[in-house]
């Protein structure tokens, strides 16, 4: 090495330990361009949020996600939300508690969806216990049914084997919701990067660190598949529900397979809960899916405990066309490091997407139908 590459190295180290350089891991980079902004506090019309967590179920100390049903109301207000979709109804004593706190105090402005208990496939007659806790809770006042993700990635029989959805045994569960009328809102499979290896490649290698619960690797890609061609399974098997893939179907990362389900199969509608970030780095396509599936696509948000900065971001990337801007109030991204444009959806379809998609499904109309609210 010669004198001047050696003096330059000195220099170097010298700058180093007297401006140390920031931790990759603590980055929060500024954009510097200069864009138009548009602070979008309501929806334009009357929303209705299709996707959230209101109840006792995912909270860590097994207090009420909203403590504070008065202030819940006072934002709902703000951000012009006229009714939510609270989807920790669970069953028995737990939905009484739900409907009592929300739906008979508020009625109209919330809508519980009840569960049922896996636990049951533990018995012979597990599909007629299934249909049976169904009937039960809608007849309690549950709008519909949530199925959470933990169907056909942790759920096993009594013999130990992974259950999914277009498992014969369900067959009556989910006939049980056709012939009562209310949604089946499932989440099924997770994002691709979930199933992929926590290597340097993975685009979101950050948050699997901070979550590696969420890591699927050891299932592989292959799983997913096999998830979600469960998911379209069981949509065709029971033509007669009204199905709701949570999540965009968990397919984010290829809205060209989510266009073709949703032209496959007309009792299925996706909701975009949690996935601002996978679709406004995807505008066009985003946008183009909306489009085309008009009556398809409808608003959630899974921000919970609800934060109005947080579902503002929702509005702005519906409503507007703004370049580059953070798609989470944080300093850090939660998905990856990247920013979001908006898709600009003309008035006619935001109201659909907005509020009368989701009011035909919750009235069990089936899709093409208009909404009561369009009578």
């Amino acid at each position: 090495m010669d004198a001047r590459r050696v003096a330059r190295a000195v220099r170097n180290r010298a700058r180093r330990a007297r401006h140390p350089l920031p931790r990759l891991d603590r980055f929060a980079p500024r954009s510097l361009l200069s864009l138009p902004e548009h602070h979008v506090p309501a929806a334009a019309v009357p929303a209705v949020d299709v996707h959230n967590h209101l109840g006792r179920w995912l909270t860590r100390d097994g207090g009420w996600m909203a403590p504070d049903v008065g202030a819940l109301v006072a934002d709902l207000d703000a951000c012009n939300i006229a009714t939510v979709v609270n989807l920790d109804g669970r069953w028995g004593a737990e939905l009484e508690a739900n409907l009592e706190r929300y739906d008979r105090v508020h009625p109209d402005r919330f809508a519980t969806f009840c569960h049922v208990d896996w636990e049951l496939l533990r018995h012979r007659d597990a599909d007629e216990r299934l249909a049976r806790s169904l009937r039960e809770s809608v007849a309690a006042g549950a709008r519909g049914l949530k199925v959470w993700k933990d169907l056909g990635l942790q759920v096993t029989d009594a013999t130990g084997h992974r259950v999914l959805p277009d498992d014969p045994r369900l067959d009556p569960l989910w006939a049980a919701a056709g012939e009562l009328g209310v949604p089946v809102l499932v989440h099924v499979a997770d994002p691709l990067a979930f199933f992929l290896p926590m290597d340097r490649h993975n685009e979101r290698l950050e948050e699997l660190r901070r979550h590696p619960g969420s890591s699927w690797a050891a299932l592989g890609p292959s799983w997913r598949e096999r998830l979600l061609d469960s998911l379209e399974a069981v949509v065709e098997r029971h033509g007669g529900t009204q199905w709701v893939a949570a999540h965009v179907a968990a397919c984010t990362e290829d809205l060209g397979r989510v266009s073709e389900m949703l032209g496959r199969h007309p009792n299925l509608v996706v909701d975009i809960a949690a996935r601002v970030a996978e679709l406004g780095r995807q505008p066009r396509a985003a946008a183009r899916l909306v489009a085309q599936h008009p009556d398809q696509v409808l608003f959630g948000t899974d921000v919970f405990p609800f934060r109005r900065e947080e579902v503002e971001i929702y509005f702005r990337l519906a409503e507007t066309d703004d370049e580059y801007f953070p798609y989470s109030a944080g300093e850090v991204p939660h998905a990856g490091r990247w920013q979001i444009s908006g898709l600009d959806l003309e008035p006619d379809l935001l109201t659909r997407f907005y509020s009368a998609n989701a009011r035909r499904v919750l009235s069990g109309q089936p899709a093409g139908s208009p909404s009561r609210t369009e009578r």
